[in-house]
């Protein structure tokens, strides 16, 4: 390395310098055009799952300088950097999409992009594309899409529940599972969110993500690491509710809450990193050379301090300068070329208007109010849940409908999560078009199920409905809101179910949805606007 890369500032004037400057402007128009996505960071780093995020930054930074101490100082011409300028114009393109649909989660991963892109304006090509490491660390600080998250968290939930019953039995412990609802006789357990290992699976992924990095072994041996950490948190997190139900079984539930179960969470976070400790020592210990855990990592850190003393030799080169005007010219022109965009003021009748006969189907009792918990979980604006009878019927339609002024930041729960955390276990699922049986001429995609618990059956039609849209697929769901979101504004949207139990036959149960699906079309857009 040269002496000039060694060699601390001497004075604040050698700071001074027009590189300097126009990456300091950059990085102001990034602030500022980039402002809703880091604002969704924030929000999102005071949730338990992401309580890790403001780490991430601060690693990535040492991972970078980390490598940045194998590049020479070079301040000479770099190659390429108009590579980086396109990055940039795509991250501005990303984060302009996000902007526009009212998702700022996009947002926050256009920065990321827009990171990748500076660098690359900095070192050029053939230097910059090298630093990709620390740059996708930065993916662990961002919060996962709300329907992924929560598929992700679903599945977690349903394992760890499936795991922990079987440590149980193991350990000669009376119990039955229902869903995510462990039944230990006098007592039951609800294996919920918080226990789906999720916000043990998020700070570990990423010290494995390091781990893997610093590791002086063969790539294959990194691979492993990486992949291990997903199994190894959710197996622990299985023990995790094992241990609960023992304490629940034998103490009481009240030995759960406070100390003890943050002790629990530590306790099983720590464990799960001590266990790819030990997967490297395995793996090590099969290797021609030997070497510890400690020689296979590489924990070097002196002149970090220097490396980033490197900042002030940054060149006005002419695609940084382009780079900072372009970030002041969009974070300045955007918005007064933009509309405004969030929940709009949509013409529609209040659920509590809901016609209390539909054909032939009558309103049985008053409209069923959600208990505190599930309303603050589902995030509706307006909702109605009603049951419906019919004279010769052997039994009745539940109706149920969510409706929702801004679906951006969160929006509509799909039953297939929300099913299970009440103990239903979904037998039968699939996604047909009800226009090709009902006869009618426009799509009608609907999800049709069979959902139980314990000897009890139903039969349920959902659907997402996105301005007239029938679609079945979540993520097509949120695909259209990000449409709407880009070219109207609208972000508004609504879940419809229909529930009925399986008394005789199946047919009979399909007969009794396929009528109140036909009898709700007429007034349902007044309460879900179509356009």
């Amino acid at each position: 390395m040269s002496e000039i890369s060694s060699s601390p500032p001497k004075s604040w004037t050698e700071w001074a310098t027009p590189g300097l400057f126009w990456l300091a402007v950059a990085v102001l128009g990034a602030g500022v055009f980039f402002a809703e996505g880091l604002d969704a960071l924030l929000v999102a780093w005071q949730l338990p799952e992401y309580s890790h995020g403001p780490l991430i930054p601060v690693l990535s930074l040492l991972l970078f300088l980390r490598q940045l101490k194998e590049v020479p100082v070079d301040r000479g011409p770099k190659r390429h950097r108009w590579v980086g300028l396109l990055v940039i114009l795509l991250a501005i393109a990303l984060g302009g999409l996000g902007r526009l649909a009212g998702i700022d989660d996009i947002v926050a991963y256009a920065t990321i992009l827009w990171i990748g892109g500076i660098l690359l304006i900095s070192f050029g090509w053939a230097t910059g594309k090298h630093f990709w490491p620390p740059v996708l660390h930065l993916v662990y600080m961002l919060p996962l899409p709300g329907v992924l998250y929560y598929k992700m968290s679903a599945w977690l939930q349903l394992i760890s529940s499936e795991l922990g019953v079987w440590f149980l039995k193991l350990l000669s412990v009376p119990v039955f599972l229902e869903g995510n609802i462990i039944d230990l006789g006098p007592l039951k357990l609800h294996v919920a969110e918080a226990c789906s290992g999720l916000r043990y699976l998020f700070p570990i992924l990423s010290f494995s993500y390091i781990f893997a990095v610093l590791y002086k072994g063969p790539m294959w041996h990194k691979a492993v690491l990486l992949l291990a950490a997903a199994p190894i948190t959710v197996l622990m997190n299985s023990v995790r509710i094992a241990v609960a139900g023992v304490i629940a079984d034998r103490y009481g539930v009240e030995w759960l809450d406070g100390f003890t179960h943050f002790f629990e969470g530590w306790v099983i976070f720590i464990t799960c990193i001590l266990l790819l400790f030990l997967l490297a020592r395995i793996m090590l210990f099969f290797q021609p050379q030997k070497m510890s855990v400690a020689e296979a990592l590489d924990l070097e850190t002196d002149g970090l301090l220097t490396q980033a003393a490197r900042l002030r030799f940054t060149q006005a080169s002419t695609a940084m300068i382009s780079a900072a005007a372009l970030m002041i010219s969009v974070a300045l022109v955007w918005p007064h070329v933009t509309p405004q965009r969030g929940a709009m003021e949509i013409e529609r009748e209040s659920f509590a208007a809901f016609p209390r006969e539909l054909g032939d189907w009558r309103q049985r009792g008053a409209a069923e109010r959600l208990s505190d918990g599930i309303a603050n979980v589902l995030g509706a604006d307006d909702y109605r849940s009603a049951r419906f009878i019919k004279e010769g019927e052997a039994a009745y339609v539940e109706f149920f409908s969510a409706w929702y002024a801004d679906q951006s930041q969160g929006g509509v729960h799909s039953p297939e999560i929300c099913l299970p955390g009440g103990g239903w276990e979904i037998a039968w699922l699939e996604r047909t078009d009800m226009s090709t049986v009902m006869n009618w001429d426009t799509p009608y995609e609907i999800n049709r199920a069979i959902i139980q618990k314990g000897e009890t059956r139903m039969m349920v039609y959902y659907w997402f409905d996105q301005k007239g849209r029938k679609v079945a697929w979540d993520f097509e769901a949120k695909f259209w809101l990000m449409v709407d979101g880009i070219a109207t504004g609208r972000t508004d949207g609504a879940l419809v179910r229909l529930t009925t139990p399986i008394v005789n036959s199946e047919a009979e149960a399909e007969a009794r949805l396929q009528d109140m699906l036909k009898q709700v079309q007429g007034p349902l857009p007044r309460f879900i606007p179509e356009s």
